[in-house]
């Protein structure tokens, strides 16, 4: 009978991810416990992960968080392609990837940035200026996978249920609360997020349009002004994501309108539907969400609370969650086998 209970806060693609790398390396006197405010089947404007494009598209740069978010980024692309080949309900496909950018920032044009987060890429190459649209100085192909959100938080959820986890639906004020909401808690794992009290958490308003429109690969588009568009494909015929705006510290709740329309203009001059949809959409919804973000990145640490209580941390990805979210899990439980408060097992 397990006597040691771990506490996961948040069902986000992340809280999920991580849940079920920690539960292939629990011993046997622990059990887990996954606590949220929302699940898979909820929706609100808080609750980021079912809201996603979502799409994986590498982020050049030179920083520490730019080159641990790349190595995240690509452990994650590599463990999405054996999710898309061995679990074919899971919402994962991979198709190809196309970047069209009019006036890319500098660390695009900086080979070594480029070749740090592009080359592990399948198929990735250069685009010349033939194959490009008027206007684009920069464009690049690559394999990549695309990701129906609300069945893969779904399928990450099952998995867990099935391998013996344990949820609560709880809204938490404060993180001490989880210690008290199952037997024997010692280590309680944030992924909540916003932080929960972490005064650098903020939130990035997001926009998008879900429509019927069918389209075979994914586009990312910048814009002279600095703006991007994207189309994303949803697989198991999810429709397709029309996106997108980045709004830090907004907290409207509604779609605009005025913002929809753009986005579809945008996307009628740039992104390859197929020819009955004749230049018109089939909006199914519109999207906000809130996605938490964190200045100066993820958090990605152990806490000492006291001599045998311990919250690690691991929140504030921004819009890149899908892209970064098994990298963050691998990165989180190691640190648990770190500090003994996992046991190390078999990768699975």
């Amino acid at each position: 009978m397990p006597n040691e209970t771990i506490v996961v806060i948040g069902a986000g693609v992340i809280g999920l991810t991580t849940a079920l790398r920690i539960q292939q390396n629990l011993s046997p006197s622990q059990s887990i416990l996954l606590v949220a405010r929302d699940f898979p089947s909820d929706t609100s404007v808080n609750y980021a992960s079912p809201w996603a494009g979502a799409h994986y598209r590498p982020v050049p740069g030179s920083t520490h968080q730019a080159l641990r978010e790349a190595n995240q980024a690509q452990r994650t692309y590599e463990y999405m392609k054996r999710v898309a080949a061995d679990e074919p309900g899971s919402g994962v496909a991979f198709i190809r990837g196309v970047e069209h950018l009019e006036a890319p920032p500098a660390e695009y044009l900086d080979r070594q940035s480029v070749e740090n987060v592009y080359s592990h890429l399948d198929g990735f190459r250069a685009l010349s200026g033939g194959e490009v649209p008027d206007g684009v100085v920069w464009g690049v192909e690559y394999g990549t996978y695309v990701v129906n959100s609300p069945v893969y938080c779904a399928h990450l959820l099952r998995k867990f249920v099935l391998g013996g986890g344990e949820v609560k639906k709880f809204e938490l004020v404060n993180l001490m609360e989880a210690f008290s909401l199952a037997r024997g808690v010692r280590t309680v794992v944030n992924c909540s997020g916003i932080g929960i009290g972490d005064p650098r958490a903020f939130i990035i308003r997001g926009q998008t349009c879900l429509v019927r429109n069918p389209v075979s690969e994914t586009i990312t588009r910048q814009n002279t002004d600095g703006s991007w568009s994207f189309c994303i494909p949803r697989p198991l015929d999810g429709g397709t994501i029309i996106g997108g705006t980045k709004e830090p510290h907004s907290w409207d709740p509604n779609p605009s309108l005025e913002t929809r329309e753009r986005l579809l203009a945008n996307a009628t001059k740039w992104f390859p539907f197929t020819p009955e949809s004749g230049g018109k959409f089939d909006v199914i919804r519109d999207i906000v969400g809130r996605r938490p973000a964190r200045e100066g990145g993820m958090r990605i640490e152990v806490e000492k609370i006291t001599d045998d209580r311990y919250v690690v941390h691991g929140y504030g990805a921004g819009g890149r969650g899908f892209e970064l979210s098994r990298g963050v899990a691998e990165d989180m439980a190691g640190l648990m086998l770190e500090k003994g408060l996992l046991q190390a097992k078999a990768s699975l």
